[in-house]
């Protein structure tokens, strides 16, 4: 195990923790920037243990530069670097103990000034229940944390079943640190979990929600999810996700919806994307099981509208995380558009062009690399070369072309002028109208067709016109119809 280098813990942490041990107190590293440290990893976060009492630890440092950070004594210390312009936060915390948690989230009481070992004893892991006091150098391990890092093992303090009834958020954190750490949970901890799963659903859909995102955006998520639903934990907040397990799909698939859509999201790791490009992957294929009917090409199965329907499950299973309103819709334009690369030899630049106008220039080619991911995610080997490279062509190709009203060599103001037009929705009508001819043929977008085909259009009365405006709408495929909304209702998806 790596000893620790007192290089690596910073200027303002070692400063602060001699402003405590000048003072009388003592003062530890304790937690994850401990354990970091042993692992030889740069800690994220600073924090420092003490037996002084958050009024002495105020007293210590300049009023500007402290503040209470909650309601367990925590002060945050603030450190501003001048040569970088970042101001680091270290937060000091007394000693304590704790009482009941009788909504397995807060404790009912905290006590201060206890001893170093009562604060420990209350910590949730072995592994972050280690403390180091930088004054002399000195490591407390009194609950085997060390031959546990070695070993590459979570495990809870003391009695697994206490910690999680005094918060019930460890059991996701056991899975993120596991997941994080690539550790194993051991056998004692583990079998605390699946008894005490039951009372996640307590705790608030916001704090389940972060710790879940983070193992999403480890290197190893797909080891994560299988962790959480080998658990029981994920069915309190994703059960949609267990639907997949066991729903075969044939074709080029080698793995079952669930074990497609985890590689899936392995793969947007492996490439190192962002969250926005994990959530899709592994949401993409969410309705396949709503979906799902026998006696399609080749006896396989078919899955028609699962894009139409996964967007809308995925929607309202972001809201019920209560994730960004921005990061939603990210996420589910991509999962109703995933289909649109399937197949190379019906796609035209025509319908390149259209589904850049829906996805949005910045995100299409996150589209082509979940187009990617889908494949590999089916246990074939990455997509093909050729078929990639005409997609991005086509795609490129359709960026040089106009996609929007804005992008026409024409715009309102010339339309009235030449015309005499007033402003009103007339001009928007046909703006539109003359957009739909432009993504079927990018040769009209020049101006002096532009210019004549205007006064056409704005020649014809107002339901014809409003028609040829509403054209592209219209060309939606029958797959929008009755059948899809059928689909909705079934499943109480709105």
């Amino acid at each position: 195990m790596t000893i620790i280098d007192h290089k690596k813990i910073p200027k303002e942490v070692q400063e602060t923790a001699q402003y405590l041990e000048d003072a009388g107190f003592e003062a530890y590293l304790v937690g994850g920037c401990t354990r970091d440290l042993l692992l030889n990893k740069k800690p994220k976060d600073w924090d420092l243990t003490t037996n002084a009492k958050p009024e002495e630890i105020i007293s210590l440092f300049p009023q500007d530069r402290t503040f209470c950070n909650n309601d367990f004594g925590t002060v945050g210390i603030k450190n501003e670097n001048s040569n970088e312009k970042t101001v680091k936060i270290i937060e000091v915390t007394p000693y304590r103990t704790e009482g009941t948690y009788s909504d397995l989230r807060r404790p009912d009481t905290v006590t201060f000034g206890v001893s170093l070992h009562e604060d420990l004893k209350r910590r949730d892991f072995t592994i972050n229940a280690l403390a180091y006091r930088i004054k002399t150098k000195e490591l407390v391990d009194e609950f085997d944390g060390k031959n546990d890092l070695i070993a590459k093992r979570i495990k809870a303090v003391g009695n697994p079943d206490k910690r999680f009834e005094e918060d019930a958020l460890r059991m996701m954190r056991a899975v993120r640190l596991a997941t994080e750490l690539e550790f194993m949970i051991d056998a004692k901890t583990t079998n605390a979990i699946v008894k005490n799963n039951e009372k996640l659903s307590m705790i608030a859909i916001e704090r389940v929600s972060e710790e879940f995102l983070r193992i999403i955006n480890s290197k190893t998520p797909m080891q994560g999810v299988i962790l959480l639903e080998k658990l029981g934990l994920i069915k309190h907040f994703i059960p949609e996700l267990l639907l997949g397990i066991g729903c075969k799909q044939g074709g080029a698939h080698a793995f079952d919806v669930y074990e497609h859509l985890l590689r899936t999201l392995q793969a947007t790791a492996d490439k190192n994307y962002s969250l926005t490009m994990r959530l899709a992957a592994l949401f993409h294929d969410i309705a396949k099981p709503h979906t799902r009917k026998t006696g399609g090409k080749n006896k396989f199965y078919t899955f028609f509208g699962h894009e139409i329907v996964g967007a809308k499950l995925t929607n309202k299973i972001m809201k019920r995380l209560k994730l960004p309103n921005e990061l939603t819709q990210k996420v589910v334009n991509l999962i109703r558009w995933h289909m649109f690369f399937a197949d190379p030899d019906k796609i035209t630049l025509s319908a390149v062009r259209r589904t850049i106008t829906k996805v949005g220039k910045e995100n299409i080619n996150d589209l082509l690399n979940l187009r990617v991911c889908d494949r590999i995610g089916t246990g074939r080997p990455k997509e093909q070369p050729f078929r990639f490279r005409k997609y991005k062509a086509l795609v490129d190709q359709a960026l040089r072309d106009p996609i929007s009203v804005k992008m026409l060599k024409i715009n309102g103001n010339q339309i009235m002028e030449i015309a005499k037009e007033k402003p009103g929705k007339r001009l928007g009508l046909v703006l539109h109208a003359l957009l739909e001819e432009v993504l079927d043929d990018a040769g009209k977008n020049n101006s002096e067709y532009l210019k004549k085909r205007s006064l056409e259009l704005l020649s014809i009365d107002d339901h014809k016109l409003e028609s040829l405006a509403k054209k592209g709408k219209e060309k939606i495929t029958i797959k929008e119809t009755e059948e899809i909304n059928q689909i909705l209702k079934r499943h109480s998806v709105f």
